[in-house]
This record gives C-alpha cells, structure tokens and sequence, in this order.
C-alpha cells in the first residue's frame, strides 16, 4: 500500500497541498482529477521524493519513506513527455534502471526484451528511438518504469498528448501489467474520461484540498457541488443544481415543448443544445432514432426527484 498521511504544502503565497492524505492498494489504481494548479503534480512528486512536503509523511506498506532520498523509494513516474534518452536504443532505455542498479548488461537485457515482447514491441528492442511513433515510446517508457517492479508506479498525464484510439489501447495495457505485478498505482489527470476509464476510486482535488472521491458511480450520480460536476464534466450544470442525463425524458403527453438551439451528430447520437423555460440552456443526448433539426421543438420532461441540487 501507499499512503500520504496528512501532507502539507505551500510554495510562495499558493497552498498546494492542504491536509491531504490518501491510500492506494496494492494492484490497485486511483485517479486524481483536478485543474491545471490545483496541486496534482506535487502529490506525485511529494511521493517519488524530489519535492519534501512542509508537514506530513509518505508511507509504503507501514513503512515511511518521507525522508529517504529519490532512489531509495524505488518509485517510478511517468511523464507525458516519455523522457527517454535518445543516445539508447529501445532495449538499452528500458534496461537503464536495471543497469544503475548493478545488473549485468547479459541479464538487464534479457529482462528487457522479454518485457518489451509482451507489450508487443519485441521486434523493436534493436530500434533507435528517433523512428518510433508517439504510442510506441509511451510503451517503452511504461516498460521502463515497470521492469524495476516499483514500490508504486506514477503517472503523470502520460496518455494526453495520443490519439483516442491508441490512449485506450495503451490504458489498457497499464492496468493490466499494474494488476500483474500487483503495483499501488496514481494516475493525475484533468480529464475525466481518462479518470473513468482507468481508475476504480477517483479523488477530486482543487486548489490542494480534496473536493470528494468515490467511484466514478457514486459520484456522477451525486457530485457534491457545482465545482466537482464541472470538475467531472458533468452537463446542466449550474451552481444551484445538476440535471443529469436520466432525469430527461421524451414526453408527448405532457412534455414542455422546448427549441432545438444547436445540435451535433456522432455516431451514435445527436449531441442538442435545447432552450428550457425555466431552466435555461440544457445538453440532451438523444440516440439516432428520428431525425431532429435546429429550430424543432421537442417534448422533454425532467424529473424533478432525478435532479441533483446542491447545499447552500
């Protein structure tokens, strides 16, 4: 398990960090989701040792390592930026760790080569890493930070800058290896896409205090202020109440006839923007059952008890 108990944090005028504790299992990956500031970073790095926090500790399984330097903890971080080292090939940057600690060069390349074969990029192990494409670096930077089997691995919005497709294909392939080694995982992100599709619990942080946390469920089901729906990327949002998709309904019968503003096809939905008369401007995701036009007037009904508002 990793923990952060308590940890504070100021740099200048800005708290980053205020009275945050948190603790991973084993196999397990959380997600933190906040803006850009709001102190996500400086947890990792809190963790991983370069940043020392003003009160506070880091634990690993009920040992605490707050005052060990950066390559005792054996901690690895990944970055968005993959931070290989161009003079190495693909087996040498994933073997690196291996050989700082003292592994022979026969032996950390065995290792290498055997895990860069199960994520697919056996016959790349000989590659400069100049001519790999973006998600073949991130794999090999995922097997670099791996192969030391961590104490806890780190993520710092390394999928960000890949395209939809290939993001998913390589979120997979972490939770499975983190789930395989049996890894405490931390993954900071301002996405919450990313943050449903990779974390079991997600904690909320904003300007270094915990807003909430809970699975993805039990928070898009009762966000617990306008800033975490936001935060969350939540629709019908407003800073009194949050109108979730299942509490609009079709009603021919008694429906309120509200006017189709905007509206985007995807494939599978029609994105609408609709004007409410007494809630104001509403997003609707309507499947592709009938064909819908901007100025049309539809029938919705929004049930009041589905309505999440929120406390003064």
């Amino acid at each position: 398990m990793l923990s952060w108990r308590h940890i504070h944090k100021r740099f200048a005028n800005k708290q980053v960090a205020d009275d945050l504790s948190l603790d991973v299992n084993n196999g397990e990956l959380i997600a933190v989701l906040g803006e850009s500031g709001s102190g996500k970073s400086t947890l990792l790095n809190i963790a991983v040792g370069l940043v020392h926090p003003d009160l506070g500790s880091v634990w690993i399984d009920e040992h605490e390592i707050t005052a060990l330097p950066p390559e005792q903890r054996r901690m690895s971080l990944m970055f968005q930026d993959y931070a290989l080292l161009p003079h190495l090939n693909v087996w040498q940057n994933v073997a690196f760790g291996l050989r700082m600690r003292g592994i022979s060069k026969n032996s950390a390349r065995q290792q290498a080569c055997a895990l860069l074969a199960e994520i697919g990029l056996g016959e790349a192990s000989q590659q400069r890493i100049q001519v790999l494409s973006g998600g073949e670096r991130q794999r090999v930077a995922l097997a670099r930070a791996l192969i030391l089997q961590p104490r806890g691995l780190l993520l710092d919005e390394p999928f960000s800058a890949l395209d939809t497709t290939l993001r998913g294909s390589l979120q997979q392939l972490t939770l499975r290896l983190i789930r395989q080694q049996n890894c405490p995982a931390v993954l900071v992100t301002h996405s919450p896409q990313e943050a449903f599709a990779m974390a079991e619990r997600i904690y909320l942080l904003h300007q270094g205090k915990w807003l909430q946390q809970g699975t993805v469920a039990q928070l898009l089901a009762r966000p617990v202020n306008a800033r975490a729906a936001r935060l969350l990327g939540c629709d019908n949002v407003t800073d009194k109440f949050y109108i979730p998709q299942m509490a609009m309904q079709f009603d021919y019968k008694r429906g309120t006839q509200v006017q189709v503003c905007a509206l985007h096809l995807t494939a599978r939905n029609y994105d609408v923007t609709l004007l409410h008369p007494q809630y104001g401007q509403l997003r609707w995701w309507l499947p592709l059952r009938q064909t819908i036009n901007v100025g049309d007037k539809l029938p919705l009904t929004i049930l009041p008890e589905r309505i999440v508002y929120f406390a003064e």
